[in-house]
This record gives C-alpha cells, structure tokens and sequence, in this order.
C-alpha cells in the first residue's frame, strides 16, 4: 500500500493507523504549495480531490477520506482491536470519527483558509472550542473516546488537535482532552508516525 500525506495534516490519522495495525506500506509525500510528489508527480492526476490522505491498494485502487480509510486499515487487521467489530460499540466508534470529521477537522479548515475573512477568526475558533468542549466533558469519565480501550477514533482527535497551537489555542485548555492527548502521543506507533514525518516534539 502507499500512502500519500502532507506533513502533520489529517494524512497523520491513517498514517498512525497504519503504524498500529502493523501494515506493509510506503509514504509519498505531497507538497503543501505544489501538489507535487518528491518524484514530481502531478498529485491532482493521483487523487483529483487535490487534498490528502490518498491511499492506493495493492490492487490500484484508491481510497481517500479519513474515516473511510481508518476503516479499511481496521479491517486489513482485525486482530489488532483497532475498532469494534460490530454492534453498538463499532457504531459509537464511527459516531466518534463522524464527530472529528465533521465538527472538530471542519471547524479549523476555514480558520486556515487565507481567504477568511478576518472578522470570522474569533467566532470560529468560539465554535470550534465549543465543539471541543463535548469532547471534554466525555473524557472526564473516560479515558478514551469509545471507554477503556484505545481506537482509530482517539488517533483521528489526536490528530487535529496538533493544530490547535496554529489558531492561538492550547490544549491545556481542556484539560481532559490534554490528558488524553499526552497519552496517544506516548504510543510507540505514534512517535513513529511523528518522528517520520519530521515532527518530533
């Protein structure tokens, strides 16, 4: 398999995820600017949507979408109890990565965008801490978002809320949230996936 990302964006989540299922693959990186590959590869022929992560299969095909290839990588390793089977938990893990996507990775895409006006900032960042704050208020009770047990869903958070410092918010701010954060960092197959990337803390 081939993964391609962007250093630090959501293209971590899978890439984590890969790490934790003990998956074969390689990384491609995409520059940010160009949307070329290292190999200069036009990225837009590869993945027309133009955003990472892209992940291509062993039989060609490709996958994009972070919930959806999280999913994928839970079933290449069923065994490793990346996700719940089946059930009422496997529906609260994707609650959980539908909450992330749609709430919490959303929210800080148009306080990134250079286009917003700078009017918006404040109220998105008041929307985005609101939604943080459900989060929080389940993490007080437990330790991960599906309970006991780590999940593809706590490396998703994990993930975007790295990009809380870039929107002068902290998350020590949520205290819960900081705990848990401080945890999925120490996984092995998380500072793997960090120190690859060139983001050593």
């Amino acid at each position: 398999m081939k993964l391609y990302y962007m250093p630090g964006a959501c293209s971590l989540a899978p890439h984590i995820a890969l790490r934790e299922a003990g998956q074969p693959f390689s990384l491609v990186e995409v520059d940010y600017q160009t949307r070329r590959t290292a190999a200069d590869q036009d990225y837009l022929e590869i993945n027309p949507k133009g955003y990472v992560p892209a992940l291509v299969l062993e039989d060609g095909e490709l996958l994009t979408e972070v919930p959806v290839i999280l999913q994928f990588v839970d079933g290449q390793a069923p065994d490793a109890g990346l996700l719940p089977a089946s059930g009422m938990p496997r529906l609260r893990a994707l609650e959980w990565l539908n909450f992330t996507a749609t709430e919490i990775h959303k929210s800080f895409s148009p306080l990134f965008r250079p286009t917003t006006p700078t009017a918006f900032l404040k109220p998105g960042r008041e929307h985005l801490s609101r939604r943080l704050a459900v989060i929080e208020h389940h993490l007080n009770e437990h330790r991960y978002l599906l309970g006991s047990d780590f999940s593809l869903a706590d490396a998703y958070l994990f993930t975007v809320c790295r990009w809380l410092g870039d929107q002068d918010l902290s998350v020590a701010n949520w205290p819960a949230l900081q705990r848990h954060f401080d945890d999925i960092r120490s996984r092995p197959a998380v500072r793997d996936a960090l120190a690859r990337e060139g983001l050593t803390e």
